[in-house]
């Protein structure tokens, strides 16, 4: 999908948060200036941290190097669609710093194993460690299903976010 049709997609908000239950609300209470959620559109190579229904930061982004459509299987270099978490972070990682979403859930297993596939994981939102990559540009994803910024905003994007936040993933 072009980034112009993306753009009419609303940012989910709490009350999308109620409908789908408890268990994607933030685990902690947010500190004030900091994020309740993470927005990805793919399409726009856009990352966003909300608070309530407003953007307060957003971010050029490189994706898998398929980028279309929701990752499958370990090695299809997709990056996963759909409502996740941040649940653990890495502050030595290969590319510098690095915040792990939930990939895959329970249906994403379900749905690899029925197609006798493994799903992956080990799925990222990371700097660019020792390297300078381009982030942000149509034909320029190069990660295997992460999501790569610069390592000045993936400073500021640990910095804004918690483990346990919901992150959602948009084509």
């Amino acid at each position: 999908m072009p980034a112009a049709a993306m753009a009419y997609l609303p940012f989910p908000t709490a009350a999308a948060d109620a409908l789908v239950g408890s268990d994607m609300r933030p685990t902690a209470p947010t500190r004030a200036g900091q994020a309740d959620r993470v927005v990805v559109k793919k399409a726009e190579r856009r990352l966003y941290l909300m608070r309530g229904s407003e953007p307060i930061r957003t971010y050029e982004i490189a994706l898998g190097f398929q980028p279309i459509g929701h990752k499958a299987r370990q090695g299809d270099g997709k990056t996963p669609e759909g409502r996740y978490r941040l649940d653990w972070r890495n502050d030595r990682s290969q590319f510098y710093k690095a915040l792990h979403i939930s990939y895959p859930n329970a249906q994403d297993r379900h749905r690899a194993h029925r197609q006798g596939q493994d799903p992956g994981g080990l799925i990222l939102i990371h700097g660019q460690g020792r390297t300078s990559r381009p982030t942000g540009e149509q034909g320029r994803d190069w990660t295997h299903g992460c999501i790569a910024v610069s390592n000045q905003d993936i400073d500021e994007i640990w910095s804004l976010t918690m483990d346990g936040l919901p992150i959602d993933i948009l084509p």
